[in-house]
């Protein structure tokens, strides 16, 4: 290899490099606002409701912020169409969820978040205060009392983000979603917000750590549609279940032919 070769090749490296760093330093954001800011919201607001809107204000500007440091660190691009469609109140958002960091995007553009947290995180030094002060969905293994608790956060006015696969894509793109996010949407009643998400090339996927990143900086883009109406899907069920299992395959086609267009471009 020729020296022009190798410089282009440590360039490379060096820029691979930065690209670790900043997304490390994203990551770190959010354990030290677990550890030093959110433990004081805690103990200086008393009142729980005034907590959680403080609390979640926060983390969307916190969320903004890791969005633009990484950036600008050339992590990644990105770009939003349909923004608007998120500045209402009593959404129920479901997305496709590629990569580790969907739920830092969404929340860092949508007010007033909510989101399903899984146990193990109510139980984590670093995010326990922060999800606690939001006051965020606990996934505790009791499903009733998570559609329940699902439903009441659309119903007072949330904006709950739901990834209905239940987990990130697997690596070889294949989508099947979990019934949950269709029974939360016929039993609130509420519409669905769809959001579609793309990131090429490929970055912090099922399976990988999140320091193998590709060659060059991804693109990520979210396309927030429009709503979805559920009244045809309650018409035309006899109960509530048979709604859920038709609007759940209903969604599962709608992100199967997103994944498929996206290979064919």
């Amino acid at each position: 290899m020729d020296a022009g070769g190798i410089g282009l090749e440590m360039l490379s490296g060096i820029r691979r490099s930065w690209r670790v760093f900043g997304t490390g330093l994203g990551f770190l954001a959010v354990g030290v606002g677990g550890v030093f800011v959110f433990p004081v919201l805690n103990l200086v607001i008393r009142e729980r409701q005034r907590r959680k809107v403080i609390a979640r204000k926060l983390v969307q500007l916190t969320f903004r912020g890791i969005v633009r440091s990484m950036c600008a660190f050339g992590v990644f691009q990105y770009e939003v169409k349909g923004l608007q469609r998120l500045d209402r109140q009593g959404l129920l958002i479901l997305a496709n969820h590629p990569t580790l960091i969907d739920i830092v995007f969404l929340m860092a553009f949508v007010p007033q978040a909510d989101c399903i947290v899984k146990a193990r995180l109510w139980r984590n030094p670093f995010t326990r205060a922060t999800v606690r002060a939001a006051g965020y969905i606990a996934n505790d293994g009791d499903s009733v009392r998570l559609i329940e608790n699902c439903v009441g956060s659309v119903r007072d006015s949330g904006n709950l983000i739901i990834f209905p696969e239940g987990t990130r894509t697997s690596a070889d793109g294949a989508i099947s979603l979990k019934r949950g996010a269709a029974n939360i949407a016929v039993r609130a009643p509420c519409n669905i917000t769809p959001v579609r998400i793309r990131c090429a090339p490929p970055m912090l996927i099922k399976g990988e750590k999140w320091w193998r990143l590709p060659a060059c900086s991804s693109h990520f883009s979210f396309d927030v549609m429009e709503d979805i109406d559920i009244q045809p899907f309650l018409a035309a069920a006899a109960s509530e279940v048979l709604a859920a299992r038709q609007l759940t395959g209903y969604l599962q086609g709608f992100f199967k032919d997103e994944r498929d267009g996206r290979a064919s471009n």
